[in-house]
């Protein structure tokens, strides 16, 4: 099986043959070595080869999981796994390994997927975008001028072109919703409590954070979720697994539901008109499937949402900066780190107990208000994205004219719809579902209540059916000749 071969299929598409031993994982992992050596010079994607290692996986014999055999990345971020180093798009952060597998690593492994790589993040996995002084920017594969999104960027642009079918990454603010709707593909965030954070934490940024995957198909993210959900031993709070497989409800049509759709961001950012027409295209589709669309909205005060954002990942980032300048001997600086994490250090250095304490009233609440919207409505829909991809250098992360409030304020005007959902911890997933005029992917957020992550799975798979994406590519031609 050849690249182009290989990169048509998704994950279970893959699986499949490798339980019908038409090919093996071997010949799953040369394929993608292939698609790194002639597409990712293009896209910068994939920052570390991990071939001996992948190798290693399959000579011992891989588990008998879902996703036997399949190649997959780990974003520079998280996710760790044993002797992988783990830079944090950071020169600051250079060289970080552990020496044992997470226990999401561990899930990752027992689900049979075999890791060939790790993908690129923005510094501290804070941009959306990704474009990091240490690793160079990662460009959108449907136009390499653009960006490929953040923080989950390389995860995504990876998964576009076929490198891999299905890539770790996380969602802290929007990162895994973000660079899925700029690359076409699907972008879930579960439900906070769902995917095991341990043994080193119990949760990330307090609970705004969430680990998964980028994936191609709705049926490659319910079966993955399938496998990895689910409590870690010790964990000081989760949340209930679902009473049967979203696999097995990716067949159920989802019952008539109350969807309320948003097309102004709650902190008023402008929206481009193309993601708002086809925010109007999405709710036509929604109708002629038999559900109720009204306009409608939480009220909440956008402001303090993210000044309590903007707090935690403050406190949250300056905490990992002390960590790591205390076991790799390195003095934190504005040489040493991006201008938007140095402002952000310092930002949180100056943060009082106090004021943490009260981000976390301000979240709770948010989640109350939301919470009590959900009462007479099923679904939240809006737009991904409130722009279409911005081009490469133009969310600078090294720009050292703005302080981190004028930074956070700069991020979430670019992408003001999907932190809502960090704050409430609801599941969230994006979709393919709009197209513009130059024929770029604009995603589609569809949020549930908190731990109904089945609705958004029935939702999304009768989506995927009206309105398949499967065929929308990008041009691989185009990028194998900027290869050559």
């Amino acid at each position: 099986m050849n690249f182009v071969e290989y990169s048509n299929y998704d994950a279970m598409g893959l699986a499949s043959l490798v339980r019908n031993k038409e090919v093996t994982p071997q010949e799953l992992k040369k394929a993608s070595l292939e698609g790194i050596k002639k597409i990712n010079p293009a896209i910068n994607a994939v920052v570390e080869v991990l071939s001996e290692m992948a190798d290693e996986e399959i000579q011992k014999g891989l588990p008998d999981g879902p996703f036997k055999g399949i190649p997959f990345l780990i974003k520079e971020s998280s996710a760790q796994a044993a002797g992988v180093t783990v830079n944090l798009g950071s020169s600051f952060g250079q060289g970080v390994t552990i020496n044992s597998d997470t226990n999401l690593m561990k899930r990752f492994r027992k689900a049979g997927l075999v890791t060939v790589g790790t993908s690129a993040t923005p510094e501290f996995a804070f941009n959306f975008t990704t474009e990091s002084v240490f690793h160079g920017p990662t460009r959108n594969p449907w136009d390499t001028n653009l960006s490929a999104g953040g923080s989950s960027g390389g995860a995504a642009a990876a998964v576009a072109v076929g490198i891999v079918p299905i890539a770790h990454a996380n969602d802290g603010a929007g990162s895994i919703r973000q660079p899925a709707a700029v690359n076409g593909l699907v972008g879930l965030k579960p439900t906070r409590g769902r995917i095991p954070h341990g043994p080193n934490r119990s949760e990330i940024l307090n609970g705004l954070s969430n680990e998964f995957a980028i994936t191609k198909s709705v049926r490659d993210s319910a079966a993955l979720l399938d496998s990895i959900g689910g409590p870690d031993i010790g964990a000081s709070h989760w949340t209930e697994s679902p009473k049967r497989p979203y696999v097995s409800e990716l067949g159920n049509k989802p019952r008539k539901l109350r969807i309320a759709w948003m097309s102004s961001p709650l902190n008023n950012a402008p929206v481009d008109k193309e993601c708002t027409t086809a925010l109007y295209k999405t709710i036509q589709l929604c109708e002629d499937l038999g559900h109720e669309l009204v306009e409608a909205s939480p009220k909440i005060n956008a402001e303090q949402q993210l000044l309590a954002t903007l707090r935690i990942w403050a406190a949250n980032i300056t905490r990992s900066i002390d960590r790591l300048a205390e076991s790799l001997k390195r003095t934190p600086s504005a040489v040493n780190l991006e201008a938007s994490n140095w402002a952000l250090y310092q930002y949180g250095q100056q943060l009082k107990a106090v004021e943490l304490m009260e981000a976390f009233e301000i979240n709770n609440l948010v989640s109350r208000t939301v919470g009590e919207f959900y009462i007479e409505h099923d679904v939240i829909l809006t737009p991904s994205i409130a722009q279409l991809p911005w081009p490469i250098g133009k969310l600078d992360a090294n720009d050292s004219s703005l302080n981190a409030e004028q930074w956070t304020e700069k991020m979430m005007a670019y992408a003001p719809f999907t932190n809502l959902f960090n704050t409430t911890g609801q599941p969230a997933i994006s979709l393919p579902l709009g197209w513009s005029v130059k024929g770029l992917p604009i995603g589609m957020q569809f949020a549930g209540r908190f731990a109904d992550e089945t609705t958004l799975f029935q939702l999304a798979a009768q989506l995927e059916e009206a309105q398949p994406w499967k065929d929308k590519r990008p041009n691989l031609n185009n990028l194998l000749q900027k290869t050559i």
